[in-house]
């Protein structure tokens, strides 16, 4: 979708898409080649300087036209999500609330980007900053949540007065062509927002080209990794969020009941594929984890899976984004039984009736989990809840401490003095108390700790602004004074 237009790749190279609840290919997505990708990087540029100057006043009102446009859309969009994703339909329309939330946060952007103003610093001397946006930016973003994501990011960067250039997960990328279209709609001008649907090819394109000065990811560890140092060597603002390993603490007086119903949610939500899942259990103390495996336990085994669009009751759990996946999480599931971790539910070889191709994994239960397990240490994107026992409040701090990763966590407690020592000396990014998946509203920001997020700056709200923005210092002085001798030493206000 380049310069207000659906244009046809003509690299001859395309990826399926598939209904992860039937296993069927539905259709396919043309990968753009490196010139189709540098015609978006030419188009935004070319939209850039007449959409930087447009007053934040008429952007926000886009933004606003926009936000309507998504909500008189959002069953089909929903449905475009949760046939491509598998995701259930209310996990789909859920996606759509949270990122039309940054949308209208977007719609506040006057106020955002004022700037700050010190009238007479010095003699007749004023100054003032203003925000002003980068040029071309461009994002990056994962399967998982094919509308959510991407709205972390565009809203914010096109509000501040940027351009901006997609690149959907090859995987999912129906509700953003459409999406497209309806900021088209909205009143957005040509060039200023474009989609390149593509891999490796197209993504490297953006990471280098000289027009593009920011890059906006969402995806792994090692390709987050990836991204920062590449668009870091060649002069991008870069943002790259990765991987995550969430834990959820649960102490000895916690509601037994409450905790697992959270962790039903957490873990197996959107067949864990989400960067927030809990994923590792930690009771605490000697019989938490008897406790709150004889509330889990029964849940786990009558979790309703199967596809996420249904007449009737709706499920609890869809498929999988695709076979490779599934027989990837399936893998982890092998590796934890081999090195000695107690299975307690197996989700491998689930067969739906009437959907016996599709890519499903039922919830999966470990216990005796220990943290020199694969499954402990490694991100499995996938139902798969791990239960990690440990003695002592500390010990669960420790643990969650040593992880290379610090996305998200949580602690289940009557207790404030626990409560407010865990929020205080947990090194994780996102904290919840006695919320189990503690994602930030819009208008404030989200992103991880340690190899969660390489650059400084989170996504959304007031980081967001900051990462799609630079400041500009103004000083100034209009009043009568004595050009005729200049001044050697360091300036001062006087």
């Amino acid at each position: 979708y380049i310069n207000g237009e659906l244009i046809a790749s003509t690299s001859g190279r395309t990826s399926p898409v598939f209904n992860p609840a039937t296993g069927e290919k539905t259709h396919v997505v043309s990968l753009a080649t490196a010139e189709e990708t540098t015609q978006a990087i030419a188009a935004a540029k070319a939209a850039f300087p007449a959409w930087s100057l447009t007053s934040p006043l008429k952007r926000a009102r886009i933004m606003f036209r926009f936000k309507e446009l998504v909500e008189a859309n959002v069953d089909e969009l929903a449905e475009l999500i949760s046939r491509e994703h598998g995701k259930i339909l209310s996990d789909a329309k859920g996606e759509m609330v949270r990122g039309l939330e940054v949308v209208e946060f977007a719609c506040g952007i006057p106020h955002l980007v004022k700037g700050e103003h010190s009238m007479n610093v010095g003699g007749g001397v004023d100054s003032w900053s203003q925000m002003m946006p980068l040029g071309v930016c461009a994002g990056v973003v994962p399967f998982n949540f094919p509308a959510m994501v991407p709205m972390w990011m565009f809203p914010v960067a096109l509000a501040t007065g940027n351009t901006f250039i997609l690149k959907p997960s090859e995987k999912v990328p129906g509700a953003m062509m459409r999406m497209a279209e309806l900021l088209t709609e909205a009143g957005l001008p040509k060039g200023v927002f474009n989609i390149v649907n593509g891999d490796r090819d197209a993504v490297d394109v953006l990471l280098t080209h000289p027009d593009v000065e920011a890059i906006s990811f969402v995806g792994s560890t090692p390709v987050a990794e990836y991204i920062y140092n590449r668009g870091c060597q060649h002069g991008k603002r870069v943002q790259a969020l990765g991987g995550a390993k969430n834990h959820m603490v649960i102490m000895p007086d916690a509601d037994m009941e409450a905790a697992a119903n959270a962790l039903m949610g957490a873990a197996y939500g959107a067949a864990g594929e989400r960067c927030m899942a809990i994923s590792v259990a930690v009771p605490v103390g000697e019989g938490t984890a008897e406790r709150l495996l004889d509330a889990l336990t029964p849940k786990v085994e009558a979790l309703r899976v199967g596809p996420g669009i249904v007449e009737g009751q709706e499920n609890e759990m869809g498929a999988l984004i695709s076979e490779q996946h599934q027989n990837k999480v399936s893998g982890y599931i092998d590796q934890g039984v081999a090195e000695g971790a107690k299975l307690l539910i197996d989700g491998r070889g689930l067969t739906i009736p009437g959907h016996e191709k599709g890519f499903f994994i039922g919830g999966t239960l470990f216990d005796h989990v220990t943290p020199n397990m694969s499954i402990y240490k490694e991100e499995i994107f996938g139902p798969v809840l791990a239960i990690c026992r440990v003695e002592s409040f500390k010990d669960a701090v420790d643990l969650i401490n040593n992880h290379e990763y610090g996305n998200g966590t949580a602690l289940y407690t009557r207790d404030g003095k626990a409560a407010r020592e865990f929020a205080q000396h947990i090194q994780v990014g996102m904290v919840g108390i006695n919320v189990p998946v503690p994602v930030p509203m819009a208008f404030h920001s989200f992103g991880g700790w340690k190899r969660s997020l390489f650059g400084p700056l989170h996504m959304h709200g007031p980081d967001g602004v900051r990462f799609y923005t630079r400041m500009k210092m103004i000083t100034s002085r209009w009043n009568d004074h004595d050009p005729s001798q200049s001044v050697f030493s360091m300036p001062t206000m006087k």
